[in-house]
């Protein structure tokens, strides 16, 4: 066999093998991929049936106290909504849910402040997931709230998690469907969207977003809010003031090295 005989026959092994490894990873990801979707459907059916039963007390968590019989004072504790109480029993890094109607949005959010990336490749169960689950930053109060409460997700190929906030580039998305709902574990909130915009997640380059919890003062939310919406894809009309509260979802943008696409919000019920 002559030496060109011989490289074709290596590069037609090669190639087979190439094809065969990438057929492997693609059945891999197919199966994850339909695992996934399974197990979010799982989990939002248990919220649709969870409407149904009665709410227990979440530990740890206090509000104002309230008088005892004997005279003296006891705190009480908040009231867990009846569709979640079994997902916070599944999971007690549960906080809350994020939907965005008309889309794959549609999960619950954990947060774990003493392992903050905890979930950057972990499911809702903690099982390991190139999937993840949503999360919060770990600074945020979800319950107070914070001014800011950021909240991450992937942008799976398969459409999942965050990866329907790319279409919000384009005005005519947000035109058609402007509204995030985010419910703590307590409260149901409704939030719409003022600025979407892309940036740099690279340390010293871009606009640290996540890293806004809690402003000390009106200049300082003001100036938060001036940078989402000057580095926003197009003008919302929509300006935030002082006092109101805020969201931030966070996914990955290809165009920049590192890139974070952000779909910033302002709560309105």
């Amino acid at each position: 066999m002559n030496t060109k005989k011989i490289l074709f026959t290596i590069t037609v092994i090669l190639l087979v093998i190439a094809f065969g490894v990438s057929a492997v990873l693609v059945g891999k990801y197919i199966v994850n991929s339909n695992a996934q979707k399974k197990r979010a459907e799982e989990l939002q059916n248990m919220v649709i049936q969870g409407q149904t039963t009665v709410p227990t007390q979440k530990p740890t968590v206090t509000t104002a106290p309230v008088e005892t019989t004997e005279g003296t004072t006891a705190p009480t504790e908040p009231t867990i909504l009846e569709k979640y109480q079994e997902l916070y029993n599944t999971n007690n890094d549960m906080v809350g849910w994020i939907q965005i109607e008309n889309t794959k949005i549609n999960y619950p959010v954990v947060q774990t402040p003493d392992n903050p990336n905890y979930y950057l490749k972990r499911d809702f169960d903690g099982n390991p997931s190139e999937w993840g689950a949503i999360y919060a930053w770990e600074e945020a109060d979800i319950d107070e709230p914070s001014d800011n409460i950021t909240l991450f997700g992937h942008h799976m190929a398969d459409g999942s998690m965050f990866a329907a906030l790319g279409a919000y580039t384009s005005k005519s998305a947000w035109e058609n469907n402007p509204m995030i709902f985010f419910n703590t574990l307590y409260k149901e909130h409704t939030y719409k969207i003022f600025a979407v915009f892309k940036t740099s997640a690279n340390v010293g380059e871009g606009f640290s977003y996540h890293k806004f919890v809690d402003a000390d003062n009106e200049k300082e939310f003001n100036d938060f809010v001036k940078t989402c919406k000057d580095l926003s894809f197009y003008d919302t009309g929509i300006t935030p003031v002082y006092g109101d509260k805020l969201l931030c979802l966070s996914t990955c943008e290809y165009t920049l090295d590192n890139g974070r696409l952000v779909v910033a919000a302002v709560r309105i019920a």
